[in-house]
């Protein structure tokens, strides 16, 4: 049978808090034989320690597995009752013939010794009890709570990682356009692609990046959209932000440009816009993305909008990432507007 150390270890410091508190109070009713009650209690809290892990540790799991174990409780019951009553008091005994134990106290007889004795040991039953098992529902709630967090990392990461091909894809499919079209622009979309992997390669890694790179990568994603149009295409971007270093996620804020793009402005045949704000003061973020459409029946309420993967991966990381936020999806038959608000200080 192999000993588990680190349960072992933590019983040992149970039982040193337990030789704390007998000690204290011997202090107070004994101080004249305090240091000899130092040696006698370190002597008998080692026996405790040892009993209390057997139980604990052995006997309590092994009574709880079958039927016909529990059927040999009454067993059990009886015999770390002799192990808590004569067998503590036996170590005494040993003790005493060891010359390492100071017989304070003589007794009149064995069961007398085992009388004055037991409360001791029982004692310690219900201490190291309390407090294991304190421990032990502590440490699942932490370990819960550790995989709760592993488990959203890894959906964040998953998520990323459908995010991020989609967003280079339909990149890559723009300049494709450009390169057909034997377009003078194709080397400057190479270019401006260039410039968003390297951010996505080398900033992106983190939980966190300053609102300054979100608003620089959403600038170098317009610039590179607007190859592809002429001069009828109309964008706006305007900020209106507190504090340049305002640490969110990365590549939070591109779906929703991305979007306005391929599935707004692409299919706009008159007067292509887009139009996009983003403010952040007080920790409170709002970004709004308005974009021309044709022909969208949709309805005011958004009940017609089906979301893409982009649009769906950035609701799931908001759900993961904040507690407080709200992104309302506005379509009408000449304007889609999209709505992103969220509480920066609500960040689980």
């Amino acid at each position: 049978m192999s000993v588990d150390r680190a349960r072992l270890k933590l019983y040992t410091q149970i039982g040193l808090s337990y030789l704390a508190l007998w000690l204290l109070t011997d202090l107070f009713s004994n101080p004249e034989t305090f240091f000899k009650k130092v040696v006698n209690n370190t002597w008998l809290v080692a026996y405790l320690v040892v009993i209390n892990f057997v139980l604990f540790e052995y006997a309590a799991p092994f009574i709880k597995l079958t039927w016909k174990r529990m059927l040999m409780l009454p067993l059990l019951f009886f015999a770390f009752m002799i192990l808590y009553s004569f067998g503590f008091y036996a170590w005494r005994s040993i003790g005493i013939g060891l010359h390492i134990y100071f017989p304070l106290r003589v007794h009149e007889s064995v069961n007398k010794g085992v009388a004055y004795h037991m409360p001791y040991s029982m004692m310690s039953v219900f201490f190291f009890g309390i407090i294991r098992y304190t421990y032990d529902y502590r440490k699942l709630k932490a370990d819960a709570q550790q995989l709760r967090i592993e488990k959203q990392e890894a959906e964040l990461n998953y998520l990323k990682s459908q995010t991020n091909p989609h967003f280079l894809f339909n990149t890559l499919n723009n300049i494709y356009s450009l390169a057909r079209d034997k377009s003078d622009l194709a080397p400057e979309s190479i270019l401006q692609l260039s410039k968003i992997l390297r951010f996505m390669l080398y900033e992106t890694n983190g939980a966190y990046i300053a609102i300054e790179q979100e608003r620089k990568i959403i600038d170098d994603y317009i610039a590179l959209e607007k190859l592809r149009y002429d001069e009828s295409l109309v964008v706006n971007f305007n900020t209106d932000i507190e504090d340049m270093k305002q640490a969110i996620p990365p590549l939070l804020l591109i779906p929703l440009v991305e979007n306005a793009f391929k599935h707004g402005v692409s299919e706009t045949r008159n007067q292509p816009f887009v139009e996009i704000h983003l403010s952040v003061r007080q920790r409170q973020l709002s970004f709004v993305v308005k974009n021309s459409v044709e022909g969208f029946h949709g309805g005011a309420s958004g009940a017609g909008v089906k979301e893409n993967i982009g649009l769906s991966n950035l609701r799931r990381q908001l759900e993961l990432l904040f507690t407080d936020f709200q992104l309302s999806l506005q379509p009408s038959d000449s304007v889609f507007t999209a709505t992103l608000k969220i509480n920066l200080a609500s960040h689980v």
